[in-house]
């Protein structure tokens, strides 16, 4: 199965993708979400620290067929045993270190691996609470009062030929990416719009997707109540079915 190619069937026909990430140092946590797993669309496996994932693949390919997409914190979690990676540049990175040095280590395990290989740009936006991307790359957050700023970075990641472009407000954040923005930067961004950060509820999931986001991510929220994910995903069918968008 081609990812790519799916998440991008999925941009024009308009139909929502709920991605569920996995944080593979939190072992507890998702060995709790592990019976809900066969309801995800996707899977994102990463970390904003830590090493081998390779337990952590092993062990959701035995409770579920979904897609499973690295998402990586550091060069250490890659594994050729995932169906894809998100390739990422930081697109408001203040330094190399985090713009293209890891790329550079990394490509030549990439290619050989043959791993599906996403190019993906992503922003981190305030979430009004320091988030562990924060802290590990040492990007100063965009304010999310400066839209327009953020739509010349999302286009300028696009013209740079990222397929996908993810919003992201941190993880556990206090406030979530506006829908103002996501409004914004959909009606002039052409490749699929990934959002993810302090969604806690089935509401602000579908404000998200009315917005135009493609896929909506969570994770912290899904850690701490694990049982609320079959109420996600019902809300999402529902939603899919009934809704123009």
């Amino acid at each position: 199965m081609n990812i790519l190619s799916y998440i991008n069937n999925c941009h024009n026909q308009r139909h929502p993708l709920l991605a569920i990430l996995i944080d593979p140092n939190k072992t507890d946590a998702y060995h709790q979400l592990l019976p809900y797993l066969q309801l995800a669309d996707l899977i994102f496996v990463g970390g904003s620290t830590g090493d081998s994932i390779e337990p952590c693949i092993a062990t959701l390919r035995q409770h579920t067929f979904a897609p499973l997409i690295i998402f990586p914190g550091n060069i250490a979690q890659f594994s050729a045993n995932a169906d894809a990676l998100l390739f990422l540049s930081l697109l408001n990175a203040s330094t190399a270190d985090m713009l293209i040095t890891p790329h550079i280590e990394i490509a030549k395990h990439v290619i050989k691996s043959g791993i599906e290989s996403i190019p993906m740009g992503y922003i981190l936006l305030d979430g009004e609470r320091k988030s562990s991307v924060e802290i590990v790359s040492n990007c100063q957050p965009i304010p999310q009062n400066e839209i327009e700023k953020i739509i010349s970075i999302t286009l300028a990641g696009q013209l740079l030929g990222k397929q996908v472009i993810y919003l992201e407000a941190g993880s556990g954040a206090k406030k979530p990416v506006s829908t103002d923005i996501v409004h914004a930067v959909r009606s002039q961004l052409r490749v699929p719009l990934i959002v993810g950060g302090g969604i806690c509820t089935p509401q602000a999931m579908i404000q998200a997707f009315d917005a135009g986001a493609d896929i909506v991510v969570i994770g912290n929220h899904f850690e701490q109540h694990p049982e609320e994910l079959p109420v996600f995903i019902h809300t999402l069918s529902e939603y899919a079915t009934i809704t123009p968008r």
